[in-house]
């Protein structure tokens, strides 16, 4: 299997989810060995993709310095994840990623539009070697070895529509797009009440995010899926998995994990390189990892 890019320059135009702003989204090929670079256009600088990069995690993971960021990029870098990109520029206008439906539904769209080209250079992917785990009181996420790329996640909300969820996913980019692409955000009426008065959240609405008031769902249409919430975690996580710069070999679980804790687990398994080693996939035993990409 050989690195990839896109095959054409594409763009589209979505509003941002804290600033309510149109904001213009071009994704350009780069050439092999690259990895995948932000660039704030407005601005004239660049923001390569590592978790050094990485200045906050409250709320959406955000990247950047002082001199300039870009926020909520872990939906796009799902469906970046998904189609095994590795090189590629991503040039926006504004300070965050166009929030689209909420999912990354419409990012595998315009990958789709661009195409994926094959480079000359391997494919190399983290090949998890030892288990890596953060905790926070019962919250955790960990990596483990694995043959196959797993993400399995559980979450648990005191609201009668979320309750307990959870959802095991046995990553390929057809699957992706059937079983966890189309899933949204969500949030709470009330915490959006609060976000607006603090002058974020000014873009969200149910055309962008599931929205929950105490006791139901506020979207006409309704839910996606019965678990949409624990497949959006999903999502979020292969986004910020992403941010290592690499696709993952190995067994993602959490319980209630987050932007922060993934994060923090990417900064540690980088940290020791006895967890994993960095491998072109043409060498790995297993033919399956590379098919799931097909």
């Amino acid at each position: 299997m050989q690195q990839r890019t896109i095959q054409n320059v594409v763009e589209v135009v979505g509003i941002g989810l804290h600033k309510a702003e149109p904001i213009k989204l071009r994704l350009e090929p780069l050439d092999e060995d690259a990895g995948i670079v932000f660039y704030r256009e407005d601005l004239a600088i660049s923001i390569p993709l590592t978790p050094a990069a990485v200045i906050e995690t409250k709320m959406a993971t955000v990247i950047g310095s002082q001199k300039g960021f870009i926020s909520t990029i872990e939906h796009f870098l799902s469906a970046v994840y998904a189609y095994g990109i590795d090189n590629m520029r991503v040039v926006v206008n504004g300070n965050e990623m166009p929030i689209m439906d909420g999912s990354a539904i419409s990012f595998c769209l315009l990958l789709e539009e661009a195409g994926i080209k094959e480079q000359e250079s391997p494919k190399k992917i983290l090949r998890i070697k030892e288990v890596v785990e953060v905790k926070e009181g019962d919250k955790f996420v960990r990596l483990s070895p694995s043959n196959q790329a797993m993400f399995d996640f559980k979450i648990r909300f005191d609201h009668p529509v979320i309750g307990e969820q959870s959802e095991n996913f046995a990553f390929s980019t057809h699957g992706f797009i059937e079983e966890i692409a189309r899933a949204r955000t969500f949030g709470f009426a009330s915490d959006i009440q609060y976000l607006q008065s603090q002058n974020l959240a000014l873009g969200a609405s149910l055309q962008n995010a599931i929205g929950l008031d105490e006791h139901k769902v506020l979207n006409p249409e309704g839910l996606r899926f019965d678990n949409e919430f624990a497949r959006h975690k999903i999502l979020d996580a292969m986004g910020d998995m992403m941010v290592s710069g690499y696709n993952i070999l190995g067994a993602y679980a959490s319980f209630a994990g987050s932007h922060k804790l993934n994060y923090e687990l990417t900064t540690k398994l980088l940290s020791d390189s006895k967890n994993y080693e960095l491998v072109a996939v043409e060498s790995l035993e297993s033919i399956a990892f590379a098919k799931s990409f097909a």
